[in-house]
């Protein structure tokens, strides 16, 4: 059994449809199993329980054998980060090494380096987990994708809204830094091969697309597969963006624009730092221009 955190969010469905396609059996934790309808047609065994109730991660866990642990948020207070990410784990590995959890899964994230661990709690979250699940003594497998594209969701929503309904095309600082956005069920791909092959374990993969482009080459790809021809295009100084930022930030719900997120974007460029994942897995990632027609088609 195969149980996944953060099976109902945006990528978590595309990771258990993964592994469902392989005939694996998939259980996931939900806050309200009820509302997960698309989840009991693919049947999946989904339990009750959450992050942060310890005792509902033991309940979780028994008769597991893998774990794929998803579960993040990317704003917040650092308590926040601190109750869900980085103690959430440490109490569902407490609960793995009970049970006897064979393999666990870590979806991190790309920019998360001893260097950048200190820049932003979400980077210091993902930092904390990566250092625990090594230290479990459970076989493990750590995945960092870059910017993750797919249909109904994700960042790419809102860069296809922005793309479409600003008069101008605002790209954040210069522009020059680079990315390598990775298809969603590319993902879900990797994350069936993590819970299953023995020759990947014990290692931490970055995982990209094909294509390393700067954001000024994403716009550009963007805007043409929109059909959008005559567009200016204005670069926004990053203390323009700061200032913006103090105020996006403290509105309700999941803001695109925090100081946190250019902190991020200031870090440095998105892209693995070699091609060796594809390798490995056996997996040809679809290109950053049919990503971006299937998400918008």
């Amino acid at each position: 059994m195969i149980l996944i955190t953060g099976g109902t969010g945006f990528v978590g469905p595309r990771v258990v449809h993964a592994l469902r396609a392989h005939e694996l059996p998939v259980r996931v934790l939900a806050r309200k199993p009820e509302r997960e309808e698309t989840l009991r047609n693919w049947d999946v065994e989904l339990v009750q329980g959450d992050m942060t109730d310890a005792e509902s991660l033991r309940r979780a866990v028994e008769g597991v054998d893998t774990i794929v642990h998803l579960v993040a948020i990317r704003q917040g207070k650092p308590q926040q980060f601190e109750r869900l990410m980085i103690q959430g784990t440490r109490d569902l590995l407490a609960a793995a090494k009970d049970a006897g959890v064979q393999r666990f899964v870590l979806m991190s994230a790309l920019g998360v380096t001893p260097e950048t661990k200190d820049l932003v709690p979400y980077f210091g979250a993902k930092w904390a987990e990566e250092q625990d699940v090594k230290a479990s003594g459970i076989p493990y497998v750590i995945f960092r994708p870059s910017f993750v594209f797919g249909r109904g969701g994700g960042i790419l929503a809102t860069f296809a809204k922005l793309a479409k309904l600003a008069p101008v095309t605002a790209i954040t600082g210069s522009g020059k830094q680079r990315i390598a956005p990775i298809w969603i069920d590319d993902v879900g791909e990797y994350f069936a091969a993590g819970a299953t092959r023995d020759d990947v374990l014990g290692q931490t993969w970055e995982l990209g697309g094909p294509d390393e482009v700067t954001w000024d080459e994403f716009w550009a790809r963007l805007r043409r597969t929109l059909g959008i021809k005559r567009r200016p295009t204005v670069h926004m100084p990053m203390w323009f963006m700061r200032a913006n930022a103090l105020v996006t930030e403290r509105l309700p719900g999941n803001i695109p624009l925090t100081r946190d997120l250019l902190k991020m974007l200031e870090a440095g460029d998105n892209v693995p730092a070699d091609d060796s994942a594809p390798h490995a897995f056996g997996i040809s990632p679809v290109g950053l221009d049919e990503q971006l027609r299937r998400a918008t088609s």
